[in-house]
This record gives C-alpha cells, structure tokens and sequence, in this order.
C-alpha cells in the first residue's frame, strides 16, 4: 500500500523550504545590498574576474546546496529519482535566484557565467546519483587565513575593505585565502581491496595576488587612484590526499550525520603546488 505520510511530509518540505528561501533571500537583499544603489534590471559579463574563483565558489554552492537539498528530500519518502531532481533543482533555483537581487544592483548584474557555473554545480550532483547512485567526485573547500602586512598601508586599507576584519568574513569573501577542491574517491574507481575505502585524492585550484576583480588597481576613500600592478596575479593547482568521511564505517546516525556535513570541507594535508609562476612547492599541510 502507498504510504499516506508522503504528500504531507512532501507539502511540508515544500513549503518550508519556500519560507528558508525566501526568509534568506530578505535577509541578503537587507544586509548585504542595501548600502548599494539600485538600478533597472541588467546583465555583466563578468567570467573574466577574479582569475575564475568567483565562478568556482558558484560551482561549489549550488553542488553543497543541491547535495543537503537531496538529503533533506529523502525524508518525504519519495522515489529516489524524485529526490535526485528535486534537490539538484532546488540547490540551482536558490543559487540563480540570487541573480535577480544582482540584476537589480548598480554594483553587479545578472550574470550568465554565474547562472552556468550554478547549472555546473547541481549538474554534477544530480549526474552521479543518477548514474552511480554515489558521489564519486566531490566538491570540497578550504581556506588559510592571510596576514596583510602592515608596512603599505594602503595594501592594508584595501584587504580590509575588499575581504574584512572578522574570519567569517575573510573565509567567505577572501578568494587569495580560498581553494576549491575535486575530491575522488578511489576505491569508488579502482577494485582494489587493499585501498581504504575512505581514501580520496584531491585536485585544489587558488590564487594568490589579487586586490581588484581585473587588475590590482584602484580608488582609494578619497578617489586616488592606486596603482599595484607590480603584485603578480597567480593561479595555484594543488594536489593532495584527502578523506571521504561518508565511507567511514558506523552505525552511529549521529556520527553519520555529522560526516556528511564535514565532507565538503577538505582536510589539512600535505600538498603538491603548481602556480601561474612557474614554481613547484610541497606544502606540509595545506589548509
């Protein structure tokens, strides 16, 4: 017999997930647009800033909100396919509608790049379930705090008003302290019996360098025009070791629970650098 529970598990999901979304998209338009005037609707083309990182922290949230979207899915008791679709699609339509406040700021746009880059995310999450029924490739973060040095204070005025004081801030809005990581799972790959079937080995991308969206020029508070074009604007390729936490055997729900919130944060680990500048580095913990 059909299980009575799942329309109005699915109609309460449903409409609190409605409420989540639009609380949070109030929320943003309050404290994160209003200092900065608006405009009629319009659209940038800006794929060629920040060296991409902005394009991979994209990526990177519509595949975390589309992945606990289908988690949050599987409660309702509908068929795996339905969970599938509607998470991804979910994950996506939260992160795009987030355009429609950008479209409507003088200080950004609608932005294709950004609405791919969301498609690229949920796609990658709705693509393995639906083959694989498993994340074999997942997309992880971390972050190293950067110290700007107090010699330039201009250098210093500049980091604090592009990235902040508080951590938080600096983890978010940082993108020379950020990496983005593609996660395999080995033993998801390779029949091996001898591999751990927690092991994974990770591919970071990062920067280093950068003050400006195109080039490390701009104005100062009192309209003075800085120019430090001398600082080099470096992409960074890592390569490390990594955990999948969802492959480490317990019975625990907690403990579960608790591991598939942690796997999409890389852990420290040595790690393998090649950089824009020609330089190999062995790192013997990459955060």
């Amino acid at each position: 017999m059909p299980d009575s529970t799942v329309p109005a598990r699915v109609w309460t999901l449903a409409a609190g997930s409605v409420a989540a979304y639009s609380g949070s998209l109030m929320v943003l338009n309050k404290y994160w647009y209003k200092d900065y005037p608006k405009r009629s609707p319009h659209t940038i083309n800006d794929f060629g800033e920040w060296l991409q990182m902005d394009k991979f922290g994209h990526v990177y949230s519509s595949y975390v909100f589309s992945l606990y979207s289908r988690e949050i899915w599987r409660w309702t008791g509908l068929s795996r396919k339905q969970q599938i679709w509607i998470g991804g699609m979910s994950g996506f339509a939260f992160q795009s509608v987030i355009e429609l406040l950008d479209a409507h700021s003088a200080q950004w746009g609608w932005s294709w790049g950004d609405v791919g880059a969301n498609a690229l995310g949920s796609g990658l999450m709705m693509g393995q379930e639906l083959l694989w029924n498993e994340q074999r490739f997942q997309l992880k973060f971390s972050s190293t705090p950067i110290h700007y040095p107090d010699t330039d204070p201009n250098l210093k005025a500049r980091a604090i008003d592009q990235f902040g004081v508080r951590m938080v801030e600096r983890t978010l809005k940082d993108y020379n302290a950020q990496t983005y990581w593609l996660s395999l799972n080995l033993s998801s790959v390779m029949k091996d019996q001898h591999l751990p079937k927690w092991l994974n080995v990770a591919v970071g991308y990062g920067v280093e360098g950068l003050y400006s969206a195109r080039r490390n020029q701009w104005k100062n508070t009192e309209g003075e025009m800085m120019y430090y074009g001398h600082i080099r604007r470096t992409r960074r390729v890592f390569l490390s070791p990594d955990v999948d936490f969802t492959k480490i055997p317990t019975r625990h729900k907690g403990l579960k629970v608790l591991f598939k919130a942690l796997n999409v944060i890389k852990i420290p680990a040595p790690a393998l650098e090649v950089n824009g500048a020609g330089q190999l580095k062995l790192h013997a913990l990459k955060f």
